[in-house]
C-alpha cells in the first residue's frame, strides 16, 4: 500500500485544494514510492474532496493501493484485498452469499460506500444496501483509494464508516493477455483460474481520443469440508465441546421416527452403525447426519467482468468520458440433503402398508412395539446428494461525464445509470415437499436407506432442479454537477471553494416465486416487496490555507429524501504542519443513514420466512438447560426432542415499516512524523458514535435471555414456535474507537538491491453495542458480542483488538519480491458450550511470499506461495460455524501456489 508524502515541501504555485475530510489514518506503506522526482503538477480530484488539488501535495488521509501492488502481494481477487485491509471487518467470501462486500471499521457493510471512478453503482439486488465487489472489473482497476473517515458531507448518508473508490485506468494502448492459476497443496477443491484480455488504442494527449476494453474471467471450485477433515474431525469437534454425536433423532438417512404413543426417537439401523458415509450413530439409539460428508468449506463461484472506456478531448479545457461496466457472478451454495418436512400441517409419515415399514417386505429390520402404527419421520434424502442453489448476479453501469474548465471554474458533470439483477435457481437436489409425502405414502420411497430403481425414478419425477425461485432487481439513476475555483489569496495559498448538486433515484424489487411454497426444504413463502426513493442534495466545501503551516477545511451537505425528509451534515477539519518532520490533523463530522430500501420496503410476511442459522433449545418446550447452550435442555412430555431441542427454529425476517434513520457523530485526531530520512510513522485516533442503529438482533440474544425477549417468540396454540421476530429494527447505540498505526522505512540502497519494510495496523480501544435505548453497552472487542451482519449473513462481525499487515519488499533489477504477514489477535470463543470447554481462539498469522520477474521481453511472470507455513484457520466452538473453525474470517485452503504470466504487445 502507498500513501502520498504528507509533509513534503509545498508547491509554489497557488493551490486549489483540498479535502472535505482531514483525518483518517494515513497508510504509509511503501512510502518511498510516493517521492518520485518526476511527479507532475497535475491537478486531480482525490477521494474525500470536491476540490481539485495539486497531486503531490498529498495531505489527504487516503490509503492508495495500486493494481501492481495487488499483483506483488499475490492477490487474485478484490476479496483478498478486502480481507487483508486492517480497517476492514468483512466476511470471508465463502460466507457472504451475496458475494464479496466490505465492512470498514466493523460498522456494517451498509455504512461503507463503494464507488467506481468516484460515482456509485447499483447495489446488490436483494439487500440493496451495499455493492458486490465481485462484479467490479478487476483487470480495469488502476488503483484503489480507501478513505477511512466518515464522508457523509461529501458523498451522502451511507458513508458513515468510510469510502472505497475503485479507479480504473484512464487509457491503454496495445494488447495484454494474462493467465493465472492458484493450486492448493492439499488435494480437493479450492483451486482458482483467471484469464484476462485487454485491448486499447489512442492517446488522449496525442490523438485527442482514447478507447480500451478489457474482459476478465475467474473461477474457484468447491472445497468440501471432508477435503480438509483435519479441521473438523470428530475428535477435534469433541475437544471443542461440540461432539458430532450430540444430536438426537434429527433428519438423517436412515430416518429416525416416533409414534403417536412414543415420542422418543428410534432408528432401525442405529444398533448396526447407521449408514456410512451418510450418517453416524447419535444419542439414545438414533442416527445423525455426518456433517463432514456434506459440509462445504468454500462454495464454488465464477465471475466474468467486462469494462470499456472511451474519452474525447473536445478542447484543451473539456473532456467527455463514457464508460460501461458489466459484471456477472455465479455462486453455487451447497447445504445438507433435502429434508422431508410437513406440508400445510400434514406430518411426514410412513404407513404400515409401505414395504419399507420396519419388518416389512423391503428388508428393513423390525422394531419391537410398533404394532403397525404410522411412523412420523425425520428424514434427509441421501440419494439427492447436496442441495445446491445457483445464484446469478449481473451488475451493469453506464457513466457519461463531462469535465473541464469554464469561466475560471473547474467543473464536472455526470450521468450514471446502474442496474443490478439477481436470480436464484434450484440447481441440484431439490424436490417438492408434497412429492416426498406422496412417495412415502404410496411405498415408492425408502426412508431407511438408498432408493431402488422405482424410488430413484420417483425422485426424478418430483425434482424441481433448474427452476428459478427468486428474482430481484435494484437500480440507480443519477445526475451530478460539481464546480470549484480559487476565490482569493491567503497567506498560505488560495482560498478555494466547491459547490455541487446531485439528484438520484434508487429502486428495488424482490420476488420469491410461487414455487417456493412447493419446495418445503427451502422453508420460505412466496413474497414480493418493492420500493423506491428520490434523493436530492446540495453540498459546499471551503478550503482555507490560513498560513503556510495551517490549513482549515469545512464542508456541508443537505440531503432531501422523498421518504425520510431532510438532513444537513457538516464536517470540519484541519491540517497543521509546524515543521517538515511533523504534521497534525483532525476532523469532526455528523452522519445520517436512512433505512435501505430492503429494510423499509422489502418483503413482509405474517409468519416464518426461514430458520435460525444455529441450533437452539426451545426455552419453553425444552427447558432445564443452560441458557444459550443447545442440547442441554429436556423435551417436555409429548414433544419430540429433535423438533424442540438442539434444532433450528423458525424465524421471521424481512422489512419493517416503522424504522427511522440512524444518526452518527465522529471525530479524528492524528499525527504524522518523519523521524529519520526515508522513514515515516503515523498515529490516528478515530471515534464514532451512532444512535438508533439499524440492524437485526443476533440470534443468541433471544436464547441467552428468553424471559426478557419472550414477546419476540410467537407461538402456536400447541405452544410450538410459529416464528421468532428477527426483522430489521432500530436498536440502541454503538460506540467504536481505535488507533490506526502506520509506518514505513526504506533502507539505504545496497549492491544487493533495495529493501523496504512497512506496517499498517489498527488497534481497537472501544467497540460497544447497545441492544435497545437505555440498556447497557456491551463490548464486542475480541469476543463474540452483539454486533450483527444483519441481512448479509448470520455470522457475527469479528472485531479483533489488533489487526495488521506487515510487508518486507526487496527489488533488484528485474526482480521484485514481497513477504507479507497478515495478523489477527486472539479472540474469546463464543463458549455457548459446557464450561469445561470454554476457551480462547489463538491469534492468526498468515505469511505470503510473492516474486515477480520482468526480464523477458514483453512478459512479466509472478509466482508465489499463499499461507507459506500452512497455518490452520482458528478453531471455534460456536455453533454458527458448523465445521469447527472461524470460516467467516479465515480460509480453510491451507498452503497454495500461485502463478501468473502477462504478455503485452
Amino acid at each position: 500500500m502507498k500513501s502520498e508524502h504528507p509533509v513534503q515541501k509545498r508547491s509554489a504555485q497557488p493551490r486549489l485544494l483540498l479535502s472535505a475530510i482531514s483525518l483518517a489514518v494515513l497508510t504509509l506503506t511503501n512510502q518511498a514510492y510516493a517521492q518520485s522526482d518526476d511527479a507532475t503538477m497535475t491537478r486531480v480530484e482525490v477521494t474525500g474532496s470536491s476540490i481539485k488539488r495539486v497531486a503531490n501535495e498529498a495531505s489527504l488521509p487516503v490509503t492508495t493501493v495500486k493494481a501492481e501492488d495487488l499483483v506483488k502481494q499475490g492477490m487474485t481477487t478484490l476479496a483478498d484485498f478486502m480481507m487483508a485491509l486492517p480497517q476492514s471487518a468483512s466476511l470471508a467470501p465463502s460466507n457472504a452469499g451475496s458475494g464479496t462486500n466490505i465492512n470498514l471499521r466493523g460498522l456494517g457493510v451498509n455504512r461503507t460506500l463503494v464507488l467506481l471512478n468516484g460515482r456509485r453503482l447499483a447495489n446488490e439486488a436483494i439487500a440493496d444496501g451495499y455493492a458486490n465487489l465481485d462484479t467490479i472489473p478487476m483487470s480495469a482497476v488502476a488503483r484503489v483509494e480507501v478513505l477511512r473517515d466518515g464522508a457523509s458531507s461529501i458523498y451522502g448518508s451511507d458513508a458513515i464508516g468510510g469510502v472505497v473508490n475503485f479507479i480504473t485506468k484512464t487509457q491503454f494502448e496495445g494488447t495484454q493477455l494474462t493467465a493465472q492459476a492458484v493450486q492448493p497443496e492439499a488435494d480437493g477443491g479450492g483451486d482458482e483460474q483467471r484469464l484476462t484480455a485487454t485491448w486499447g488504442k489512442g492517446n488522449l494527449e496525442r490523438d485527442g481520443w482514447s478507447f480500451y476494453a478489457t474482459v476478465d474471467a475467474h473461477q474457484r471450485t468447491r472445497l468440501s469440508s471432508r477435503d480438509r477433515d483435519y479441521l473438523s474431525t470428530a475428535d477435534k469437534l469433541t475437544a471443542l465441546g461440540r461432539p458430532p454425536t450430540l444430536g438426537t433423532g434429527g433428519n438423517a438417512t436412515p430416518a429416525n421416527f416416533t409414534t403417536p404413543t412414543n415420542k422418543t426417537a428410534q432408528n432401525p439401523y442405529a444398533a448396526s452403525g447407521c449408514l456410512a458415509p451418510y450418517s453416524i450413530v447419535g444419542q439414545k439409539g438414533t442416527c445423525v447426519l455426518d456433517a463432514n460428508e456434506y459440509g462445504t468449506a468454500l462454495h464454488a463461484n465464477q465471475q466474468v467482468t467486462f469494462y470499456a472506456r472511451g474519452a474525447l478531448k473536445l478542447s484543451e479545457d473539456h473532456i467527455v468520458n463514457i464508460d460501461y461496466a458489466r459484471g456477472e457472478e455465479f455462486i453455487k451454495g451447497a447445504r445438507n440433503p433435502t429434508n422431508a418436512l410437513a406440508v400445510k400441517g400434514a406430518p411426514v409419515t410412513l404407513p404400515s402398508t409401505s414395504k419399507w415399514y420396519p419388518g416389512g417386505s423391503g428388508g428393513v429390520p423390525a422394531v419391537a412395539g410398533l404394532n403397525n402404527a404410522p411412523l412420523t419421520l425425520t428424514w434427509a434424502v441421501a440419494d439427492l446428494g447436496l442441495a445446491i442453489t445457483k445464484d446469478v448476479q449481473v451488475n451493469q453501469r453506464l457513466a457519461i461525464s463531462d469535465e473541464g474548465t469554464l469561466a475560471g471554474w473547474d467543473y464536472k458533470a455526470g450521468l450514471v445509470v446502474g442496474i443490478s439483477e439477481r436470480d436464484n435457481y434450484y440447481h441440484q437436489g431439490y424436490v417438492t415437499g408434497q412429492g416426498l409425502l406422496d412417495g412415502l405414502k404410496n411405498g415408492k420411497l425408502n426412508p431407511f436407506g438408498l432408493q431402488d430403481a422405482d424410488g430413484k425414478a420417483f425422485l426424478a419425477s418430483i425434482s424441481v432442479d433448474g427452476a428459478k425461485n427468486r428474482t430481484s432487481k435494484s437500480t440507480y439513476t443519477g445526475i451530478d454537477v460539481t464546480a470549484s475555483r480559487a476565490l482569493m489569496e491567503l497567506p498560505g495559498g488560495s482560498l478555494a471553494v466547491a459547490v455541487g448538486a446531485d439528484l438520484h433515484r434508487d429502486t428495488t424489487e424482490d420476488t420469491k416465486l410461487a414455487i417456493v411454497s412447493d419446495v418445503t426444504y427451502a422453508n420460505t413463502s412466496p413474497s414480493h416487496g418493492e420500493g423506491g426513493r428520490n434523493v436530492a442534495a446540495l453540498f459546499a466545501e471551503v478550503n482555507a490555507p490560513v498560513t503556510k503551516t495551517l490549513e482549515l477545511n469545512g464542508a456541508v451537505r443537505a440531503d432531501r429524501f422523498s421518504d425520510f425528509g431532510t438532513t444537513v451534515n457538516p464536517k470540519i477539519s484541519f491540517r497543521w504542519e509546524p515543521s517538515k518532520q511533523v504534521m497534525f490533523r483532525g476532523s469532526a463530522n455528523t452522519g445520517f443513514r436512512a433505512p435501505t430500501l430492503f429494510d423499509a420496503y422489502g418483503y413482509r410476511l405474517p409468519g416464518a420466512t426461514g430458520l435460525t442459522a444455529a441450533k437452539w433449545d426451545d426455552p419453553v418446550l425444552c427447558p432445564g438447560g443452560t441458557p444459550g447452550v443447545a442440547g442441554t435442555g429436556t423435551a417436555l412430555p409429548g414433544f419430540v426432542a429433535s423438533t424442540v431441542c438442539n434444532t433450528t427454529l423458525p424465524k421471521q425476517t424481512g422489512s419493517n415499516a416503522g424504522l427511522k434513520p440512524e444518526k452518527s457523530k465522529g471525530f479524528t485526531l492524528g499525527v504524522v512524523m518523519e523521524p529519520v530520512k526515508n522513514g515515516m510513522i503515523s498515529f490516528d485516533y478515530w471515534n464514532i458514535r451512532m444512535t438508533d442503529m439499524l440492524a437485526n438482533l443476533p440470534e443468541q440474544v433471544y436464547f441467552l435471555d428468553p424471559v426478557g425477549y419472550s414477546s419476540y417468540f410467537v407461538r402456536n396454540p400447541d405452544r410450538t414456535i410459529n416464528y421468532i421476530v428477527n426483522t430489521t429494527m432500530n436498536l440502541g447505540g454503538q460506540k467504536a474507537a481505535g488507533i490506526d498505526v502506520s509506518g514505513s522505512y526504506a533502507f539505504p540502497k545496497t549492491s544487493y538491491g533495495d529493501f523496504k519494510v512497512s506496517l499498517d495496523g489498527t488497534y481497537l480501544t472501544q467497540f460497544d453495542n447497545q441492544l435497545y435505548d437505555g440498556s447497557p453497552f456491551v463490548s464486542n472487542i475480541g469476543r463474540f458480542g452483539l454486533a450483527s451482519n444483519g441481512t448479509t449473513s448470520s455470522f457475527p462481525i469479528i472485531t479483533y483488538r489488533w489487526k495488521h499487515t506487515l510487508r518486507l519488499n526487496w527489488a533488484s533489477g528485474n526482480w521484485n519480491s514481497t513477504l507479507t504477514q497478515n495478523y489477527n489477535s486472539k479472540y474469546h470463543d463464543q463458549n455457548l458450550v459446557a464450561s469445561q470447554y470454554w476457551r480462547d481462539i489463538n491469534s492468526m498469522k498468515m505469511w505470503n511470499l510473492t516474486t515477480t520477474y520482468s526480464g523477458f521481453k514483453n512478459i512479466q511472470v509472478t509466482a508465489g506461495i499463499t499461507n507459506l507455513f500452512n497455518a490452520e484457520p482458528p478453531a471455534t466452538n460456536s455453533s454458527l460455524y458448523s465445521f469447527g473453525y472461524l470460516s467467516s474470517a479465515a480460509s480453510p485452503i491451507g498452503r497454495a501456489y500461485n502463478v501468473r504470466a502477462t504478455y503485452t504487445f
